[in-house]
Parts: structure tokens; C-alpha cells; sequence
């Protein structure tokens, strides 16, 4: 019987790290194509920028929403539901044919795109509840390496001469192949009963503890944010990198928080959660400072190599135990401290930006750097971090 649940549970397990992967597939295989659509729309740069604010718009203005229906309907159900939803969305947005029907598609794919987050890792909650042992940092690892398969599985189609509506039905195909094998396999999750007395807002549930997640995951992704957004910028303009290895900057932070987050778990057994949200605070600290006091190539792969190792556990870290706590319903927790940490995703990028013209990026860089000192003294404070 034991080794029979051990076989279903390491079934589930690897249905929900594959939900987990078709979520980043679907978001890189958009991105991917970014300039490819900014050209056949003919889209202008000012036109693009506000585009790509619609899909987080989306998100942040639907998250209340969508904690009130996978509480109400239970995860399994929205998974289901979702990741049908949330690729074809993406085969419309490639059959768009004008900025205005691209706006309300992207606005659409961060609606589902939010839905489909909140409701794996609520999943990924409930598994690590049954198994008694973290694996939310493996799931986010999942997400992490679908991003680089993607970006391939583009490459490929564009050296093949694919029209992106062809690309993006490959990607429904693929994604909905995996639907089919292993949606049956996902956690069944009783439906809230007391949905009825969780009406109106559900910040009333805000409390310290939360708050205290909110905001580790809020300077994390901060950080993730302006690595995504500004590493190359910053090997290109400060490092002086060439040409050919500007994106070596990139590559490296991406590749490290990847495989953070397959050891991400294991390190939480060893070191227990506060530990290793102080030690990701001090690697992007420590990452960071490195690269604005040695702008080295070498010591600036290194450095950023730092930054990805740093911040690959920390998000996990938090929504993992943030799904455990038994005052609250674990969507509705998770809905609250990824609102919280999303902002920091959002508000990093152009805070870098505005700093940078003010002053230089390495100033930026230096004043991101406080986040992660930041990052190990709340934790140092959050009791629901320490290890029973």
C-alpha cells in the first residue's frame, strides 16, 4: 500500500511540474515573438511599450478574482479549465491583425496567465502538504528551463520560415497533449465551503505575516525583474562587453536561478526556509556589488551568475510556506503575497531605468543591491519561516 502511494504521489508530482513547465512555455513562446509581431503590426516603441503593459494590468487587476474562483471551484478544476484557455488565447494573439485586437488579447493572457499560476502552485501546495517535503522550488525550476525550450522551439520555427500562427498552434498542440496525459493526475481539492463569508475584498486576510512575504518576494522579484530587463543593457553600456557575448549576462543569471531551483528543495531540508531566504539575500547582495565594483567581463559573469543563484529560491521559498497557513484559504493567501511580490516585477525594471538616467547604472544596480540585506532581516523576523 505505502509503495502504491508513493507511485501516485510521484505520478502527481511529475503532472503538476508539467503544468508548471506549459505555463513558461506559453509566456516564452509570446515573448519569443515579440519583435516579430511589433513588425508585422507595424507597432512603434511607444505603441509597444504600452502593449506589454496590458498583459501585467491583467494580472494584478484580476488576482483578487481569481483567488475567489480557484477557492470557490477548487484547483483542479481551474488547472483544467485554464490550460486550455491559456494557449489558444496565445493561437489568437498570433492571428491578431491589429493593435487593437492585440490589447485585448494581451490583456485576456494575463487574466488566464494569472489564473493558471495561482492555481498550479496552490496544487504544488497541497502536494508538499501530502508528501510532508518542500518541492515548490523544483516546480519553479520546471517553469525556469521551459523558458529556454521555448526560446529554442522559435528559434527553429523561425529558421524553418513559420508563421507565428503556426507557431503558436504547435504550442497549443504540444501544451494540450500534455493536458490530455495528465490532467487526471492532478490533486481533486474540496472547494472552499465558506466561500459565501469570504465576499468583498480579500485584503481583509492581510496580516503582518503576510505583509513580511509579500515583501521578501516583492525585493526578489524586484531584482529578477531588472536582470531580465537590464542585464544585457548593462554588459553592453558598462561592461563594454562584445558584441557577440553581450547577452553572456543574461544567459548566465538565467542559467543559475534554473539550477537553484532544482536544488532548491534539497536545501530546504538541510538548511530549513529562513536559511536559505537570507543566503539568496546575501548571493544577489553580494552579486550585485561585485558587478558594480569590477566591471570585468569574467567577474561580472560570475557576479551575475551570483544574482541567479540567489534568486532562484527565494520566490518558491515563500510560496511554499505561504500556502500552508491554516488561517486562510491557500489560494487566497497565495493571491495576496504574489500581488505583493508581482509589484516588485513591475515597479524594478523602470525604477532601474529612471535611476539610471538620473544618475548610471551601476548607481542603480548599488541601490538594488540593499534589497537582498533587506531580504535576510525580515526574514530574520517572520516567524512562520522557521522550521517546525
Amino acid at each position: 500500500m505505502t509503495q502504491l502511494i508513493k507511485k501516485q504521489h510521484s505520478r502527481m508530482r511529475l503532472a503538476i511540474a508539467l503544468f508548471f513547465f506549459s505555463h513558461g512555455f506559453i509566456l516564452s513562446s509570446w515573448a519569443s515573438r515579440i519583435p516579430n509581431i511589433k513588425t508585422y503590426l507595424s507597432i512603434s516603441d511607444a505603441e509597444l511599450g504600452t502593449l506589454l503593459l496590458l498583459m501585467p494590468i491583467g494580472q494584478i487587476s484580476t488576482m483578487p478574482m481569481s483567488a475567489k474562483i480557484i477557492s470557490k471551484y477548487g484547483s483542479k478544476n481551474i488547472v483544467q479549465f485554464g490550460f486550455l484557455i491559456y494557449p489558444l488565447i496565445l493561437l489568437i494573439i498570433g492571428l491578431s491583425t491589429s493593435y487593437f485586437q492585440l490589447a485585448i488579447c494581451l490583456f485576456l493572457f494575463g487574466v488566464a496567465g494569472n489564473l493558471c499560476n495561482i492555481a498550479i502552485n496552490t496544487q504544488g501546495v497541497e502536494l508538499e502538504s501530502m508528501m510532508y517535503k518542500p518541492m515548490m522550488s523544483s516546480f519553479h525550476g520546471a517553469w525556469s528551463i521551459s523558458g529556454f525550450l521555448g526560446a529554442l522551439v522559435a528559434l527553429l520555427m523561425l529558421n524553418l520560415n513559420l508563421t507565428i500562427t503556426v507557431h503558436f498552434l504547435v504550442v497549443l498542440l504540444f501544451v494540450l497533449v500534455i493536458w490530455i496525459l495528465n490532467f487526471r493526475f492532478l490533486i481533486h481539492t474540496t472547494p472552499s465551503k465558506n466561500i459565501e463569508k469570504e465576499s468583498g475584498s480579500i485584503f481583509k486576510y492581510l496580516d503582518k505575516t503576510l505583509v513580511q512575504l509579500g515583501i521578501i518576494g516583492f525585493l526578489s522579484m524586484a531584482i529578477e525583474g531588472a536582470m531580465f530587463d537590464w542585464s544585457g543593457v548593462y554588459f553592453q553600456d558598462i561592461v563594454k562587453a562584445p558584441e557577440q557575448l553581450i547577452i553572456l549576462g543574461y544567459t548566465s543569471f538565467v542559467l543559475m536561478m534554473a539550477t537553484g531551483r532544482f536544488l532548491g528543495d534539497y536545501l530546504i531540508v538541510k538548511f530549513g526556509r529562513k536559511k536559505v531566504i537570507q543566503m539568496s539575500g546575501i548571493f544577489m547582495t553580494s552579486g550585485l556589488l561585485l558587478s558594480v565594483f569590477s566591471v570585468n567581463l569574467i567577474v561580472c559573469t560570475l557576479a551575475f551568475m551570483m544574482v541567479g543563484l540567489g534568486g532562484s529560491c527565494s520566490v518558491p521559498t515563500v510560496y511554499g510556506v505561504t500556502g500552508k497557513r491554516n488561517k486562510v484559504n491557500a489560494s487566497i493567501s497565495l493571491t495576496l503575497v504574489s500581488t505583493i511580490a508581482f509589484l516588485g516585477f513591475l515597479i524594478g525594471p523602470p525604477a532601474i531605468g529612471f535611476i539610471s538616467d538620473l544618475f548610471d547604472l551601476r548607481y542603480s544596480f548599488m541601490l538594488f543591491s540593499i534589497f537582498g540585506i533587506i531580504m535576510v532581516v525580515i526574514a530574520s523576523r517572520t516567524r512562520i519561516l522557521e522550521d517546525e
